[in-house]
Protein backbone atom coordinates (compact mmCIF):
# COMPACT_ATOMS: atom_id res chain seq x y z
CA UNK A 1 0.00 0.00 0.00
CA UNK A 2 0.72 3.49 -0.66
CA UNK A 3 0.39 5.77 2.46
CA UNK A 4 -1.60 8.87 2.02
CA UNK A 5 0.82 9.69 4.62
CA UNK A 6 3.16 7.90 7.55
CA UNK A 7 4.16 10.02 10.49
CA UNK A 8 7.18 7.52 11.77
CA UNK A 9 9.04 7.64 8.60
CA UNK A 10 8.30 11.88 8.41
CA UNK A 11 9.51 11.84 12.16
CA UNK A 12 12.21 8.92 11.21
CA UNK A 13 15.03 11.67 10.14
CA UNK A 14 14.76 13.27 13.37
CA UNK A 15 13.04 10.53 15.85
CA UNK A 16 16.12 11.02 18.50
CA UNK A 17 15.97 14.43 18.51
CA UNK A 18 12.37 14.38 19.09
CA UNK A 19 12.93 11.36 21.73
CA UNK A 20 15.87 13.54 23.57
CA UNK A 21 13.44 16.86 23.34
CA UNK A 22 10.60 15.34 25.23
CA UNK A 23 12.29 13.27 27.52
CA UNK A 24 13.85 16.90 28.59
CA UNK A 25 10.81 18.28 29.45
CA UNK A 26 9.66 14.73 31.65
CA UNK A 27 12.76 15.35 33.09
CA UNK A 28 12.56 19.20 33.91
CA UNK A 29 8.95 18.60 35.63
CA UNK A 30 7.71 21.77 33.93
CA UNK A 31 5.15 21.48 31.82
CA UNK A 32 3.38 24.49 31.29
CA UNK A 33 4.23 28.00 31.11
CA UNK A 34 8.26 27.10 30.72
CA UNK A 35 11.35 27.73 28.47
CA UNK A 36 10.53 25.77 26.20
CA UNK A 37 7.28 27.24 24.53
CA UNK A 38 8.80 30.82 24.72
CA UNK A 39 12.03 29.00 22.74
CA UNK A 40 9.28 28.27 20.20
CA UNK A 41 7.60 31.14 20.46
CA UNK A 42 10.67 32.90 19.19
CA UNK A 43 11.85 31.13 17.04
CA UNK A 44 8.39 30.74 15.14
CA UNK A 45 8.36 34.69 14.99
CA UNK A 46 11.31 35.21 13.31
CA UNK A 47 11.12 31.98 10.94
CA UNK A 48 7.88 34.14 9.88
CA UNK A 49 9.28 37.23 10.15
CA UNK A 50 6.59 38.80 13.27
CA UNK A 51 6.71 40.65 15.82
CA UNK A 52 4.91 38.31 18.09
CA UNK A 53 3.48 34.80 18.25
CA UNK A 54 1.57 33.25 20.89
CA UNK A 55 0.83 29.59 21.28
CA UNK A 56 -2.79 27.98 21.70
CA UNK A 57 -3.91 24.69 22.00
CA UNK A 58 -4.89 24.32 18.46
CA UNK A 59 -5.78 26.03 15.00
CA UNK A 60 -9.17 26.32 15.60
CA UNK A 61 -8.37 28.04 18.90
CA UNK A 62 -5.98 30.38 17.39
CA UNK A 63 -8.92 31.85 14.75
CA UNK A 64 -11.33 32.05 17.58
CA UNK A 65 -9.11 34.14 20.09
CA UNK A 66 -7.81 36.10 17.33
CA UNK A 67 -11.66 37.38 16.84
CA UNK A 68 -12.27 37.26 20.33
CA UNK A 69 -9.38 39.81 21.39
CA UNK A 70 -10.47 42.53 18.57
CA UNK A 71 -14.03 42.12 20.08
CA UNK A 72 -12.60 42.73 23.44
CA UNK A 73 -10.66 45.56 22.04
CA UNK A 74 -13.71 47.18 20.65
CA UNK A 75 -12.46 46.67 17.17
CA UNK A 76 -15.31 44.10 16.57
CA UNK A 77 -18.79 44.28 17.29
CA UNK A 78 -21.74 41.21 17.41
CA UNK A 79 -23.20 40.83 13.89
CA UNK A 80 -20.04 42.08 12.33
CA UNK A 81 -19.22 40.45 8.61
CA UNK A 82 -16.08 38.13 7.89
CA UNK A 83 -15.66 37.90 4.39
CA UNK A 84 -14.38 34.12 4.65
CA UNK A 85 -14.23 31.15 1.44
CA UNK A 86 -16.99 28.95 1.31
CA UNK A 87 -15.21 25.60 0.47
CA UNK A 88 -12.59 26.36 3.66
CA UNK A 89 -12.54 23.51 6.44
CA UNK A 90 -15.34 23.82 8.68
CA UNK A 91 -12.78 24.96 11.53
CA UNK A 92 -12.49 28.81 9.87
CA UNK A 93 -16.26 29.11 9.84
CA UNK A 94 -16.65 27.70 13.36
CA UNK A 95 -13.90 30.41 14.49
CA UNK A 96 -16.35 33.00 13.26
CA UNK A 97 -19.68 31.98 14.57
CA UNK A 98 -18.49 31.20 18.08
CA UNK A 99 -18.17 34.86 18.73
CA UNK A 100 -21.49 36.07 17.13
CA UNK A 101 -19.89 37.35 13.75
CA UNK A 102 -21.70 36.90 10.40
CA UNK A 103 -19.36 34.88 8.00
CA UNK A 104 -19.92 36.08 4.50
CA UNK A 105 -19.28 33.24 2.34
CA UNK A 106 -17.43 33.54 -1.28
CA UNK A 107 -16.91 31.21 -4.32
CA UNK A 108 -13.52 30.35 -4.73
CA UNK A 109 -11.08 30.59 -7.78
CA UNK A 110 -12.10 26.88 -9.14
CA UNK A 111 -8.01 26.80 -10.28
CA UNK A 112 -6.49 27.62 -6.85
CA UNK A 113 -9.41 26.62 -4.64
CA UNK A 114 -8.06 29.80 -2.53
CA UNK A 115 -10.80 33.05 -2.22
CA UNK A 116 -11.69 34.35 -5.21
CA UNK A 117 -10.59 38.07 -5.21
CA UNK A 118 -12.53 39.22 -7.90
CA UNK A 119 -15.70 38.84 -5.85
CA UNK A 120 -14.38 40.63 -2.21
CA UNK A 121 -15.44 44.11 -2.68
CA UNK A 122 -19.26 43.36 -4.16
CA UNK A 123 -19.64 41.61 -0.14
CA UNK A 124 -18.01 44.31 1.10
CA UNK A 125 -20.80 46.24 3.10
CA UNK A 126 -20.86 48.75 5.96
CA UNK A 127 -20.64 45.79 9.14
CA UNK A 128 -18.02 44.20 6.88
CA UNK A 129 -15.10 43.88 9.86
CA UNK A 130 -12.68 41.50 8.30
CA UNK A 131 -11.72 39.25 5.56
CA UNK A 132 -10.47 35.94 6.28
CA UNK A 133 -8.04 34.60 3.62
CA UNK A 134 -7.48 30.55 3.69
CA UNK A 135 -4.20 29.38 2.49
CA UNK A 136 -5.95 26.15 1.34
CA UNK A 137 -3.85 23.14 0.57
CA UNK A 138 -0.49 24.65 1.33
CA UNK A 139 -0.80 27.70 -1.32
CA UNK A 140 -0.95 31.48 -0.65
CA UNK A 141 -4.34 32.66 -0.97
CA UNK A 142 -3.09 36.62 -0.45
CA UNK A 143 -3.20 39.07 -3.40
CA UNK A 144 -2.12 42.20 -4.00
CA UNK A 145 -6.16 43.13 -4.62
CA UNK A 146 -7.32 41.74 -1.26
CA UNK A 147 -4.49 43.57 0.84
CA UNK A 148 -5.72 47.04 -1.29
CA UNK A 149 -9.15 46.41 -0.38
CA UNK A 150 -8.56 45.96 3.19
CA UNK A 151 -6.66 48.84 3.36
CA UNK A 152 -9.44 51.02 1.40
CA UNK A 153 -12.18 49.57 3.60
CA UNK A 154 -9.91 49.57 6.87
CA UNK A 155 -11.10 45.80 6.97
CA UNK A 156 -8.71 43.81 9.39
CA UNK A 157 -6.94 40.43 7.50
CA UNK A 158 -6.73 37.67 8.77
CA UNK A 159 -5.25 34.65 7.21
CA UNK A 160 -6.07 31.27 7.85
CA UNK A 161 -2.71 29.47 7.41
CA UNK A 162 -3.26 26.19 9.05
CA UNK A 163 -2.21 24.19 6.03
CA UNK A 164 0.86 26.18 4.48
CA UNK A 165 3.54 26.58 6.83
CA UNK A 166 6.44 27.99 5.15
CA UNK A 167 4.49 28.97 2.70
CA UNK A 168 5.63 32.21 0.45
CA UNK A 169 4.16 35.89 -1.45
CA UNK A 170 6.69 37.23 -2.52
CA UNK A 171 9.66 37.48 -0.44
CA UNK A 172 7.31 37.73 2.72
CA UNK A 173 5.77 34.27 4.61
CA UNK A 174 2.26 33.54 5.11
CA UNK A 175 1.37 34.35 8.67
CA UNK A 176 3.16 37.72 8.15
CA UNK A 177 0.68 39.03 5.19
CA UNK A 178 -2.22 40.42 7.22
CA UNK A 179 -2.78 41.79 10.41
CA UNK A 180 -2.89 38.26 12.20
CA UNK A 181 -2.95 34.56 11.33
CA UNK A 182 -3.59 31.25 13.07
CA UNK A 183 -1.93 28.00 12.45
CA UNK A 184 -2.54 25.00 13.32
CA UNK A 185 0.17 22.20 14.32
CA UNK A 186 -2.10 19.31 14.04
CA UNK A 187 0.32 15.83 13.21
CA UNK A 188 -0.55 15.63 9.92
CA UNK A 189 0.13 19.27 9.00
CA UNK A 190 3.72 20.49 7.32
CA UNK A 191 4.62 21.68 10.70
CA UNK A 192 2.77 19.15 13.11
CA UNK A 193 3.03 18.65 17.05
CA UNK A 194 2.67 15.27 18.64
CA UNK A 195 -0.89 16.12 19.23
CA UNK A 196 -3.18 19.49 19.03
CA UNK A 197 -1.68 22.94 19.32
CA UNK A 198 -1.77 26.06 17.38
CA UNK A 199 -0.47 29.00 17.57
CA UNK A 200 -1.44 33.28 16.40
CA UNK A 201 1.07 34.91 14.77
CA UNK A 202 0.65 38.95 14.58
CA UNK A 203 3.04 42.31 14.42
CA UNK A 204 0.63 43.67 16.80
CA UNK A 205 1.56 43.91 20.24
CA UNK A 206 -1.51 44.93 22.11
CA UNK A 207 -3.37 41.87 20.20
CA UNK A 208 -1.11 39.54 20.75
CA UNK A 209 -1.10 40.53 24.58
CA UNK A 210 -4.85 40.08 24.39
CA UNK A 211 -4.69 37.07 22.53
CA UNK A 212 -2.67 35.34 25.57
CA UNK A 213 -4.60 36.68 28.40
CA UNK A 214 -7.91 35.00 26.80
CA UNK A 215 -5.90 31.93 26.01
CA UNK A 216 -4.91 31.32 30.09
CA UNK A 217 -8.77 31.92 31.04
CA UNK A 218 -8.45 35.64 30.44
CA UNK A 219 -5.64 36.25 33.02
CA UNK A 220 -3.04 38.11 33.32
CA UNK A 221 -2.24 37.59 37.40
CA UNK A 222 -3.53 34.21 38.90
CA UNK A 223 -6.71 34.61 39.96
CA UNK A 224 -7.31 38.04 38.54
CA UNK A 225 -9.03 37.30 35.35
CA UNK A 226 -9.71 40.55 33.44
CA UNK A 227 -11.87 38.64 30.74
CA UNK A 228 -14.15 35.59 30.26
CA UNK A 229 -11.29 33.57 28.47
CA UNK A 230 -10.47 29.98 27.75
CA UNK A 231 -7.94 27.13 28.63
CA UNK A 232 -6.33 27.04 25.11
CA UNK A 233 -2.49 26.97 26.15
CA UNK A 234 1.04 25.50 24.25
CA UNK A 235 2.13 22.97 26.43
CA UNK A 236 5.87 22.29 26.88
CA UNK A 237 6.45 19.33 25.18
CA UNK A 238 4.66 20.00 22.09
CA UNK A 239 6.63 23.16 21.99
CA UNK A 240 9.86 20.92 22.48
CA UNK A 241 8.68 18.85 19.40
CA UNK A 242 7.94 21.78 17.16
CA UNK A 243 11.14 23.23 17.63
CA UNK A 244 12.99 20.16 16.40
CA UNK A 245 10.66 19.73 13.56
CA UNK A 246 11.25 23.07 12.80
CA UNK A 247 14.56 22.73 11.44
CA UNK A 248 13.40 20.50 9.18
CA UNK A 249 10.68 22.37 8.03
CA UNK A 250 11.99 24.13 4.92
CA UNK A 251 13.74 20.83 3.44
CA UNK A 252 10.48 18.49 3.97
CA UNK A 253 8.03 21.61 2.52
CA UNK A 254 11.23 21.37 -0.87
CA UNK A 255 10.81 17.22 -1.07
CA UNK A 256 6.86 18.35 -1.25
CA UNK A 257 7.61 20.46 -3.67
CA UNK A 258 9.40 17.81 -5.70
CA UNK A 259 6.83 15.18 -5.57
CA UNK A 260 4.08 17.81 -6.70
CA UNK A 261 6.35 18.79 -9.19
CA UNK A 262 6.71 14.88 -10.45
CA UNK A 263 2.94 14.74 -10.32
CA UNK A 264 2.15 17.80 -12.20
CA UNK A 265 4.87 16.60 -14.99
CA UNK A 266 3.43 13.05 -15.54
CA UNK A 267 -0.06 12.76 -14.55
CA UNK A 268 -2.09 13.35 -17.96
CA UNK A 269 -5.37 12.31 -17.95
CA UNK A 270 -8.30 14.03 -19.79
CA UNK A 271 -11.28 13.61 -17.23
CA UNK A 272 -8.30 14.57 -14.29
CA UNK A 273 -8.46 18.53 -13.20
CA UNK A 274 -4.85 19.35 -11.75
CA UNK A 275 -3.92 21.75 -9.40
CA UNK A 276 -3.02 25.49 -10.45
CA UNK A 277 -0.23 27.33 -9.08
CA UNK A 278 0.29 30.80 -9.40
CA UNK A 279 3.43 32.41 -9.74
CA UNK A 280 4.18 35.07 -6.56
CA UNK A 281 7.86 35.47 -6.58
CA UNK A 282 8.65 39.47 -7.55
CA UNK A 283 10.11 41.00 -4.79
CA UNK A 284 7.36 42.73 -2.74
CA UNK A 285 8.43 46.04 -1.21
CA UNK A 286 4.52 46.22 0.86
CA UNK A 287 3.05 48.43 3.52
CA UNK A 288 2.19 47.15 7.35
CA UNK A 289 -0.23 45.49 7.18
CA UNK A 290 0.09 43.30 4.38
CA UNK A 291 -0.22 45.37 1.24
CA UNK A 292 2.99 44.64 -1.16
CA UNK A 293 2.51 47.51 -4.34
CA UNK A 294 3.08 44.61 -7.35
CA UNK A 295 1.59 41.05 -7.62
CA UNK A 296 1.32 39.03 -10.84
CA UNK A 297 -0.74 35.84 -11.02
CA UNK A 298 0.30 33.68 -13.81
CA UNK A 299 -0.34 30.51 -13.80
CA UNK A 300 2.92 27.88 -14.03
CA UNK A 301 3.46 24.05 -13.07
CA UNK A 302 5.29 24.74 -9.91
CA UNK A 303 6.78 27.14 -8.03
CA UNK A 304 8.61 27.52 -4.71
CA UNK A 305 5.78 29.66 -2.53
CA UNK A 306 3.29 26.77 -2.71
CA UNK A 307 4.32 23.92 0.12
CA UNK A 308 1.78 21.45 -0.56
CA UNK A 309 -0.40 20.38 2.39
CA UNK A 310 -2.20 18.41 -0.15
CA UNK A 311 -1.85 17.39 -3.41
CA UNK A 312 -5.65 17.59 -5.13
CA UNK A 313 -6.96 16.59 -7.79
CA UNK A 314 -10.28 16.69 -9.61
CA UNK A 315 -12.47 14.21 -11.47
CA UNK A 316 -16.10 13.96 -12.18
CA UNK A 317 -16.17 10.46 -10.84
CA UNK A 318 -14.36 10.96 -8.00
CA UNK A 319 -15.53 8.39 -5.80
CA UNK A 320 -15.18 5.64 -8.56
CA UNK A 321 -11.68 7.19 -9.38
CA UNK A 322 -10.53 6.72 -5.33
CA UNK A 323 -12.11 3.12 -5.51
CA UNK A 324 -10.04 2.23 -8.18
CA UNK A 325 -6.69 3.77 -6.70
CA UNK A 326 -7.65 1.73 -3.14
CA UNK A 327 -7.90 -1.68 -5.18
CA UNK A 328 -4.29 -0.75 -7.22
CA UNK A 329 -2.84 -0.06 -3.69
CA UNK A 330 -3.31 3.80 -3.26
CA UNK A 331 -4.47 5.37 -0.13
CA UNK A 332 -6.26 8.75 -0.96
CA UNK A 333 -8.71 10.66 1.32
CA UNK A 334 -11.14 13.76 0.59
CA UNK A 335 -10.68 16.83 1.97
CA UNK A 336 -13.40 17.99 2.21
CA UNK A 337 -16.38 15.91 1.05
CA UNK A 338 -19.11 18.10 2.62
CA UNK A 339 -19.24 21.86 2.40
CA UNK A 340 -19.08 24.04 5.51
CA UNK A 341 -23.12 25.55 4.57
CA UNK A 342 -24.24 21.90 3.77
CA UNK A 343 -23.51 20.56 7.03
CA UNK A 344 -26.34 19.89 9.97
CA UNK A 345 -24.21 22.27 11.90
CA UNK A 346 -25.50 25.30 9.99
CA UNK A 347 -28.77 23.69 9.07
CA UNK A 348 -30.17 27.52 8.40
CA UNK A 349 -28.13 27.81 5.51
CA UNK A 350 -29.12 24.67 3.84
CA UNK A 351 -31.49 26.63 1.21
CA UNK A 352 -28.15 28.48 -0.33
CA UNK A 353 -26.64 28.33 -3.59
CA UNK A 354 -22.97 27.79 -4.00
CA UNK A 355 -22.28 25.69 -7.18
CA UNK A 356 -18.52 26.28 -7.47
CA UNK A 357 -18.00 25.02 -4.08
CA UNK A 358 -20.58 22.42 -4.58
CA UNK A 359 -18.70 20.81 -7.30
CA UNK A 360 -15.41 21.01 -6.05
CA UNK A 361 -16.65 18.98 -2.95
CA UNK A 362 -17.90 16.99 -4.92
CA UNK A 363 -15.04 16.00 -7.47
CA UNK A 364 -11.80 16.77 -4.91
CA UNK A 365 -9.24 13.96 -4.10
CA UNK A 366 -6.61 14.45 -2.25
CA UNK A 367 -3.11 12.15 -3.57
CA UNK A 368 -0.68 10.77 -1.30
CA UNK A 369 2.05 13.32 -0.37
CA UNK A 370 4.37 14.05 2.10
CA UNK A 371 7.84 13.32 2.85
CA UNK A 372 7.72 9.79 3.30
CA UNK A 373 6.92 9.14 -0.25
CA UNK A 374 9.50 8.02 -2.28
CA UNK A 375 10.30 8.90 -6.19
CA UNK A 376 9.43 5.59 -7.29
CA UNK A 377 5.86 5.48 -5.30
CA UNK A 378 5.45 8.69 -6.46
CA UNK A 379 5.69 7.67 -10.39
CA UNK A 380 3.27 4.78 -9.40
CA UNK A 381 0.52 6.99 -8.21
CA UNK A 382 1.13 9.03 -11.39
CA UNK A 383 0.82 5.62 -14.12
CA UNK A 384 -1.75 4.41 -12.02
CA UNK A 385 -3.66 7.82 -12.35
CA UNK A 386 -2.86 7.76 -16.15
CA UNK A 387 -4.14 4.17 -16.33
CA UNK A 388 -7.66 4.87 -15.10
CA UNK A 389 -10.51 4.43 -18.24
CA UNK A 390 -11.37 7.84 -19.70
CA UNK A 391 -14.49 8.84 -20.13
Amino acid sequence: MIEFLNLNATHSPYADELREAVGQVVDSGWYLFGEEVDAFERAFSKYNSVDNTVGVASGLDALRIILRAYRELGLMTEGDEVIVPANTYIASILSITDNDLTPVLLEPDPRSYNIDPARVEDHITDRTSAVMIVHLYGQNAYTREIGHLCEKYDLKLIEDAAQAHGAYYQDRRVGSLGDAAGFSFYPGKNLGALGDAGAICTDNSELAECCRTLANYGSQEKYTNKYQGYNSRLDEIQAAALRVKLKYLDQQNQTRREIAQQYLETIDHPDITLPTVYDVSESASGSNGGVPVDHSATPVTAVDSHVWHLFVVRHPDRDALRQYLEDEGVDTIIHYPIPPHEQEAYSEWEDRSLPITERIHEEVLSLPMGPHLSEEEAVTVSELVNQYPHS
